[in-house]
């Protein structure tokens, strides 16, 4: 059997969200762990404002994959 191109692509979301595992076409998504997020943001912002260096800040993401994939 051919396969139609758009059976072929799949589709990669840049977040999850709270429906994404519900929806009917489930994406693939990356989770970002955004409460630490805002929280690096907050500490990187105090740094700079008194002055000290802002060092860059890696934080875990995880694939998480679907019915797209």
């Amino acid at each position: 059997m051919k396969k139609t191109a758009v059976a072929m692509v799949s589709a990669v979301a840049g977040g999850t969200l709270l429906v994404s595992g519900d929806a009917a076409s489930a994406a693939t998504t990356v989770r970002h762990p955004v409460a630490d997020q805002a929280a690096a943001m907050v500490r990187l912002l105090l740094g700079l404002f008194s002055g000290g260096p802002s060092d860059p800040v890696i934080l875990p993401t995880e694939l998480v994959i679907r019915e797209s994939a």
